[in-house]
């Protein structure tokens, strides 16, 4: 059958109901808890449209979680003004990290919880996620203003750092019983501490 407009649309329409649907299963039950026949149901669409666009449900969660980063890195780059002063932009950029994890809190302890289960597969999804998000964080800081201040280009190494800092901090939060809301103010200072001249006295 020819490829068309109506069918590629179709394709992206199915794939994106079974990724609402995984979604919304680990909302309600839980990743561990979660079965293809759930995830399907809440499609409403069938077992045969699963395995066609996904070989599992590990697959899909890793699709999930790819397009969610993807989606909150879109959403941090957005809310951060070039033109604004370093430290507002630092602010800025964690106050929409930490609103992009509040609107999801099923997904991201499932990020935290689930992930690791999932061996080698996890393992490259952390790395294409954290280079995605080393990328985020060097092409904010590479400006007219961060130079202004003699900030160069951020070394990946303390972008990672920074990441990995943050990461620990709203997994022990929530896992806590926390509120993501509850640590933006020491995430932002933290942050600014890291990014900052080196010559600040």
């Amino acid at each position: 059958m020819p490829v068309t407009t109506a069918n590629v649309e179709t394709t992206t329409s199915f794939r994106q109901r079974l990724l609402d649907g995984l979604a919304e299963s680990i909302i309600e039950d839980g990743y561990r808890n979660t079965t293809v026949a759930g995830i399907v149901r809440r499609a409403r669409t069938s077992r045969r449209t699963f395995y066609e666009h996904f070989a599992d449900k590990e697959a899909c969660f890793v699709e999930l979680l790819t397009e969610a980063n993807a989606e909150m890195i879109r959403q941090i780059s957005a809310a951060v003004d070039p033109k604004a002063p370093w430290a507002t932009q630092v602010g800025q950029a964690v106050e929409a990290w930490i609103t992009c994890a509040e609107a999801q809190p099923g997904i991201t302890l499932s990020w935290i919880r689930d992930v690791p289960s999932l061996g080698e597969r996890a393992r490259t999804l952390q790395r294409e996620v954290m280079e995605a998000f080393v990328t985020m964080i060097q092409t904010l800081c590479d400006t007219e203003e961060w130079r202004s201040i003699g900030v160069g280009p951020v070394p990946r190494q303390l972008a990672i750092m920074l990441l990995g800092g943050l990461r620990e901090l709203i997994a022990t939060t929530v896992e806590d019983g926390g509120r993501a809301r509850d640590m933006s103010e020491v995430a932002v200072r933290a942050s600014i501490a890291l990014l900052g001249p080196r010559n600040v006295h």
